[in-house]
């Protein structure tokens, strides 16, 4: 047998035990869990995987707590060979030679290797769980939208089962960290519409919104573009040349969006973001020209969030600014367009250097934001340019864990120096998801 083979067993789901490193082979949304590969914590975990339906999972038996036996089936137990020794006339069994084992001394370079290695397999495993959980919800996005036109009802429930899987893994009791993909899986319209919704829930998380309400914002984030299926392609995105007719019959993607929401019956409050996510604060924004104190919060949420991610990810790449630049022009220009306290937490959450920003190091070296815990955005992780290692053995660096390292400036990509621009490859399109950002020491201790 080999070691793949023997690390990890299958198990009944009734012989589950807390303790245990098991993995949940389904898809991310069929199960409500923040990651599918966990040790158990409590018994409440054990019947939540019991209710979905599975009858064996596999386990890591060198990843869990020692549990001994975990069936009681087909092995000796210490009772049984105390019994038999027990047994009349039994000869006691002679007490085992010691067997000595000589140490086995690893050299400096040796163990720093194998923590490299180590790390370097967590850090690949923790970016592909991210691509793939992304992928999957860009793929039932597309799914989802296809079915507006002729199955609205089924498409508002597919929405709020996606919507309900996203809140459920933001609301727990751990900071958050936003992650850049090194690719951006899907279409377009998807991959917008999941960034869109990922970025305003966290938002959302962070003032502290209610379960119900993150359900309202979730979902009017996913559908605030659907009205787009009734506009001929060449007007879909806005362009600055648009023609005055142009220009309205693109802004009447917002009413045809309305309309989609009501036949599908969508809650009054995702609605409502579907209606305003154009509107700004000062009035100036189609199609009621509404100011703040007539916009839901969710609404102004989705308003801010969306013009980010058409700056980062604009129809035409060649307009796109990258992540730094698009949260500058915000701030700049912004302040009256958008909901003062909410563009404040926005910057504070994405952080000054949002995860896909190039940026330079105190120490000259250059390096791309690939993480930013939306708690703690201030000391962001980051991809770092260094010449003697390959880039598919490069550690991310933690700034926040890194003494006397840190940001000194932002730097447009085609500034990079060729070396570094082939070693970070900045992506062209900006893609974000989130996982559960990694407790440190002192949050362990407490």
């Amino acid at each position: 047998m080999n070691a793949a083979a023997t690390s990890r067993e299958l198990i009944e789901v009734e012989d589950l035990r807390i303790g245990m490193f098991i993995h949940l082979d389904m898809g991310w949304m069929s199960h409500p869990f923040p990651l599918g590969s966990f040790k158990l914590a409590n018994a409440e975990q054990i019947e939540t995987i019991r209710s979905l339906g599975v009858q064996r999972l596999r386990w890591s038996p060198g990843q869990s707590d020692a549990l001994g036996d975990t069936t009681g089936w087909g092995r000796a137990t210490d009772f049984d060979r105390i019994e038999a020794a027990s047994a009349p006339g039994a000869v006691p069994a002679a007490p085992p030679e010691p067997v000595v084992v000589s140490p086995v001394v690893e050299s400096p370079e040796s163990v720093a290797r194998q923590q490299h290695k180590r790390a370097l397999a967590e850090q690949r495993a923790a970016l592909l769980l991210c691509e793939r959980q992304f992928a999957e919800a860009t793929r039932d996005c597309k799914l989802m939208t296809e079915l507006v036109p002729h199955k609205p009802k089924e498409a508002r429930a597919q929405a709020e089962q996606l919507s309900k899987a996203l809140v459920d893994k933001m609301l727990v009791d751990q900071d958050m960290c936003i992650r850049l993909l090194t690719d951006a899986a899907g279409d377009k319209a998807s991959a917008h519409a999941l960034n869109v919704t990922v970025i305003s829930l966290l938002m959302g998380r962070s003032f502290g919104l209610l379960e119900a309400d993150m359900m309202d914002l979730g979902v009017g984030a996913m559908l605030h573009d659907i009205g787009k299926l009734d506009l001929p392609d060449r007007v879909r995105h806005r362009d600055d040349q648009f023609s005055g007719a142009e220009l309205r019959f693109y802004e009447e993607h917002v009413a045809h969006g309305v309309g989609h929401a009501r036949k599908m019956g969508l809650s009054a409050g995702a609605t409502i973001v579907i209606a305003q996510h154009h509107e700004h604060a000062d009035g100036s924004g189609f199609p009621q020209r509404l100011n703040t104190d007539r916009m839901t919060a969710a609404s102004r949420i989705v308003a801010l969030v969306n013009r980010y991610d058409n700056l980062c990810n604009p129809h035409i790449a060649a307009r796109a600014l990258t992540p730094h630049e698009s949260l500058s022009l915000l701030f700049a220009q912004g302040k009256s367009k958008f909901d003062t306290a909410i563009l404040g937490a926005f910057i504070r959450m994405m952080g000054v250097y949002p995860a896909g920003s190039t940026v330079q190091l105190t120490d000259d070296r250059y390096a791309m934001v690939v993480g930013v815990n939306s708690s703690r955005p201030l000391k962001p992780r980051v991809l770092v340019h260094e010449p003697k290692v390959p880039r598919d053995e490069a550690l991310i660096i933690d700034l926040e864990t890194t003494s006397g390292l840190g940001i000194r400036r932002s730097i447009k990509p085609q500034q990079l120096p060729l070396e570094s621009l082939e070693y970070l490859a900045p992506r062209p399109r900006v893609a974000y998801f989130f996982e559960a950002a990694a407790r440190r020491d002192d949050e362990a201790a407490a």
